[in-house]
């Protein structure tokens, strides 16, 4: 992990403590979080993973000169939104996994209800503490309110919600066109990234060429990790990984790899990231930041 990865990723996580704090297990007080539903939160939440996509919202500030105060909580909330998924991802309706960051999954420990709940939580939380923090600006609601529409619609129903739908759709059909994996790619990963990138720029008042710099970025990025991710799944150690491996396989995923085959999905990594590159051209030098993740990204499957 780089320098400003390690930097950031200890504000997050000392935000993210702050926000769902530990609770004393009694009957909760009218108008007080439960302390269960606040222990399966924190046990996802707080179970480790890289913060790429909070950690990407700081940087694009910190690059654009933007309000780092004010940048940290809508960070912490894009990372529930990311854990809520994941959480409801690992579901036996849905892909049905056991292990997750290398430890058993919110439904393995408090069941499948509770894990549920426990994802709802994070998500409804996530824009409760993103409203609160926009009324504590005042001055810059308009900036906070844009950064957080783009958070709602890469999450929603035409981003990662819509992606997960078609994900699910491939399993069982045999339309595995191209235009389908693209869609899947965008919405289901990129959708996110894109989101935290352009929150980033709301937040920091960023005109428009970079605003589409790093939209474009965001695309690039998120399609790469999710190929990444496919060739992993077929070449990866579980150990490592901290999940289980194989899945997309039993599942009948369409992926990377089962489109273009292992050897075509590492070109297509490659391909993504040199297009990724010049993405970054505009910013120069101030986007170390993001060169070092997409150089990261790539060697992971080298």
């Amino acid at each position: 992990m780089n320098e400003a990865m390690l930097k950031y990723v200890d504000r997050i996580q000392a935000g993210l403590e702050a926000l769902v704090p530990q609770m004393e297990e009694r009957v909760p007080q009218l108008g007080e979080m439960p302390a269960l539903l606040a222990k399966s939160m924190r046990y996802s939440l707080l179970a480790g993973g890289k913060r790429v996509r909070p950690s990407m919202l700081i940087g694009a500030v910190e690059m654009l000169d933007g309000p780092m105060d004010q940048a940290v909580l809508p960070a912490c909330a894009l990372e529930m939104i990311h854990t809520y998924s994941l959480i409801h991802d690992d579901l036996p309706g849905m892909d049905n996994d056991s292990m997750r960051r290398g430890r058993p999954t919110s439904h393995m420990v408090f069941g499948e209800g509770q894990a549920i709940l426990a994802g709802d939580g994070l998500l409804s939380f996530a824009f409760e503490c993103m409203l609160k923090n926009a009324l504590h600006y005042p001055a810059r609601a308009l900036q906070h309110l844009r950064a957080m529409d783009e958070i709602a619609r890469g999450a929603g129903v035409s981003g990662m919600v819509g992606g997960q739908c078609m994900d699910l759709y491939a399993e069982h059909n045999e339309d595995w066109s191209e235009e389908l994996l693209t869609y899947i790619q965008h919405n289901k990963t990129a959708a996110l990234f894109i989101a935290a990138l352009r929150a980033g720029a709301r937040l920091s008042d960023a005109d428009e060429a970079s605003l589409q710099a790093l939209t474009e970025y965001g695309t690039l990025f998120g399609r790469l990790f999710q190929v990444v991710d496919d060739i992993l799944d077929v070449q990866g150690n579980a150990d490592e990984m901290g999940k289980s491996v194989g899945k997309d396989a039993q599942s009948g995923k369409l992926t990377a790899v089962t489109r273009y085959g292992l050897e075509g999905a590492r070109k297509e990594a490659e391909r993504l990231t040199e297009q990724a590159m010049d993405t970054l051209r505009p910013f120069g030098g101030d986007a170390g930041f993001f060169v070092t993740l997409l150089k990261d990204m790539s060697h992971r499957v080298r």
